[in-house]
């Protein structure tokens, strides 16, 4: 990091409660006026106008002269605006087979990528493949590389984002690896480690579709069975860093066995790995997904029967998620969605079957989520670890 860098993390590091929260105001809903500040915050005027100044000074908030933007007279309108290039942040998302990276600036828009093939799943393998890829992500940035002020992983599993410790990641195979001091040791930058979809759900809640609802919750469909929780405004991690977990409710038959070692749940039946062992098992030969999705699609009853049966557990954890948070909307993303066809119609029934009174009202939505959209994430929650 640069000297602008190492102040710029300073000044948000030590800053007061109302200068962290006038700061994330700016970051997440820029241009905006101090007014406008105030009102979201609940800070006074003064107060607000004493928390952006030093930002200005640092190079971090731009603060035009006042304006009468419209054309009207009174009180002229004095917006700020975070400046995006101030600080770079890298987003890691760690796959069973691959890592991809991001370089992005403080809204997450990606200024550049890589990806590299995992040779193997351990967590030394893991560690030298992200410290490759976050010097290759350096070269492509150049003189912005100076930038960069944090490096946010995103794991599959219980992580204890608190401590950088993966406690346990059935698809990495995993149990109680402190991935946060060990990529430490490796990198000059702070180091941020969080749950995948927990790190999705951040970037969505300061960026996405938090920005103008005030409940929700994501659901990934892939090889595992994710969810995050965002409600009244912050993203829900629990006392344990674990909420949310839909994928390990015991809603499946108890006789299918989970990655987790359990019995019975929603994953051990949903999963795109369930699925294929389901279809595999019916016809008696392995079946890959992408078979497994051109089987369902041409009428095979095996491949339909286990999608069928995939979106039945899937719309009744959703279900009950709805039950227990009540959130406006839940999207459904990851690799899954690309085949949503086959779970849509099922999903919807089982959930209107389950979901109780009002919360049947809840939206379901999908959105498809790229695997740079994972590692956006894990900027955010980078981000996050540094306002915060």
């Amino acid at each position: 990091m640069d000297h602008d860098t190492v102040a710029r993390t300073t000044l948000i590091r030590s800053a007061s409660d109302a200068g962290s929260r006038v700061f994330e105001t700016i970051l997440t809903r820029s241009p905006i006026s101090r007014i406008d500040i105030a009102r979201q915050t609940g800070l006074s005027q003064a107060a607000v106008t004493k928390a952006v100044a030093p930002l200005v000074a640092a190079g971090l908030v731009d603060a035009p002269p006042a304006s009468h933007r419209d054309g009207t007279p009174g009180r002229p309108v004095s917006p700020v605006s975070i400046v995006l290039e101030a600080m770079v942040m890298i987003g890691v998302k760690v796959n069973v087979d691959e890592v991809i990276a991001v370089a992005t600036d403080l809204a997450t828009t990606v200024l550049a990528s890589e990806r590299r093939a995992l040779p193997a799943d351990d967590p030394r393998t893991v560690i030298e493949t992200i410290s490759a890829i976050v010097d290759a992500l350096e070269t492509q940035l150049g003189a912005s590389a100076s930038a960069i002020a944090g490096i946010g992983v995103a794991v599959s599993g219980d992580v204890d984002s608190s401590t950088g410790i993966v406690r346990e990641s059935n698809i990495m195979g995993w149990a109680d690896v402190a991935l946060g001091d060990l990529l430490q040791e490796r990198l000059p930058w702070p180091v941020t480690v969080e749950n995948d979809v927990h790190a999705l759900t951040i970037g969505e809640h300061w960026f996405g579709v938090g920005l103008g609802t005030a409940s929700f919750a994501i659901v990934t469909i892939g090889r595992g069975i994710g969810s995050g929780l965002h409600l009244n405004g912050e993203v829900v991690s629990g006392a344990f860093g674990v909420a949310g977990e839909i994928g390990h409710l015991p809603l499946a038959d108890p006789s299918l066995i989970c990655p987790c070692g359990r019995r019975g749940c929603v994953e051990a039946a949903a999963s795109t790995g369930a699925i294929e062992s389901a279809v595999s098992a019916a016809l008696g030969r392995p079946i890959a997904i992408d078979e497994a999705v051109a089987l369902a699609h041409a009428g095979d009853p095996d491949a339909d029967a286990a999608f069928r049966e995939a979106a039945r557990l899937i719309g009744t954890a959703i279900a009950t998620l709805v039950n227990l948070t009540g959130p406006e909307v839940v999207i459904i993303g990851g690799e899954g969605v690309s085949d949503f066809d086959l779970f849509e119609k099922t999903l919807h029934d089982a959930f209107d079957a389950h979901a109780f009174g009002a919360a049947a009202r809840c939206r379901i939505l999908t959105r498809p989520h790229t695997f740079e959209d994972w590692a956006r994430g894990a900027s955010a929650a980078a981000i996050q670890s540094l306002v915060r």
